[in-house]
């Protein structure tokens, strides 16, 4: 197939990167951005279609990802669409993981496959792009006559492909904002207490690898240690008095520990009475 890629950004060059070195033949990249186009090249070579006019990847190729932002793939695809009369025989996914292929709905009338592939990944820069993609689960969605040729794709860039269903897209991109953008605000705000005592983060990096090793290896109820498990309602009452004057540290700490004692709950380790007196002093205002 010739795969040819909308949108030079850190996702579609190293999507674009592998795809070549495992032997697909890649048509080319296009970019509003030239700068972007510069980027590619330095990656993929001389000898590709590099231009700012997506009609022209389109023309080239078979098979065509639409690996630009969340917020430009809808119009992308309808330029596409009121630029062509037919567009039977060719493929177009978007690489987003929270818009579901409704957004290509416009190419489809015009005869086109469509689907989504999306890496479950955080990618800061091309280069770790490259290094995280083999080891990553990639989500696919699509008819039938799409998930094939994704399948193929999503096999040649990661670990393994898995197929999700449209109306679950929206969950499954909650889901990795909880376990990916928002651990980074969690952490965040554990600097911010860090810098209450005089030191930075890096003391604590030792601790947060062991935790995502653990849940790796256990699942987060077996891993989950700490004074909720244990039912130390003294020291939640401390934690909660020495935050008590900063409502939005007060609030996460809260919600979280609700959450971690459902998981003490799972594991049986709190009697009865530990566990209304550690629930009344959460919800407690």
């Amino acid at each position: 197939m010739k795969v040819g890629i909308i949108g030079a950004g850190k996702v579609g060059i190293s999507m674009g990167f592998l795809l070549m070195k495992r032997g697909v033949e890649l048509t080319g990249f296009s970019s509003t951005r030239e700068d972007a186009l510069r980027l590619a090249r330095s990656f993929c070579g001389e000898s590709l279609l590099y231009t700012t006019d997506n009609l022209e990847i389109v023309g080239v190729s078979e098979v065509i990802a639409i690996a630009t932002q969340d917020r430009n793939i809808r119009s992308v695809a309808e330029s596409i669409s009121e630029s062509f009369s037919d567009l039977r025989g060719k493929l177009f996914f978007h690489t987003s993981g929270s818009h579901s292929i409704a957004v290509l709905s416009s190419l489809k009338t015009k005869g086109a496959s469509v689907g989504s592939l999306h890496p479950l990944q955080t990618f800061p820069d091309v280069e770790s792009a490259i290094r995280a993609l083999p080891e990553t689960y990639i989500f696919v969605e699509g008819e039938e006559e799409s998930i094939s040729a994704l399948t193929t794709i999503g096999s040649k860039i990661g670990f393994k492909t898995i197929p999700i269903e449209s109306e679950k897209k929206v969950l499954y991109h909650l889901c990795a904002v909880f376990v990916c953008n928002l651990l980074c605000a969690l952490v965040y705000a554990g600097s911010q207490i860090m810098e209450r005592i005089g030191t930075g983060l890096l003391p604590f990096m030792p601790i947060i690898r062991a935790t995502i090793g653990n849940i790796e290896e256990k699942g987060p109820v077996l891993a989950l240690t700490g004074p909720i498990v244990r039912g130390d309602v003294e020291t939640v009452s401390a934690h909660i008095e020495a935050i008590k004057d900063n409502p939005p540290f007060l609030e996460t700490y809260k919600s979280l520990s609700l959450f971690a004692l459902e998981i003490a709950k799972k594991r049986g380790t709190l009697d009865l009475n530990t566990q209304n007196e550690m629930e009344n002093l959460l919800k407690t205002d």
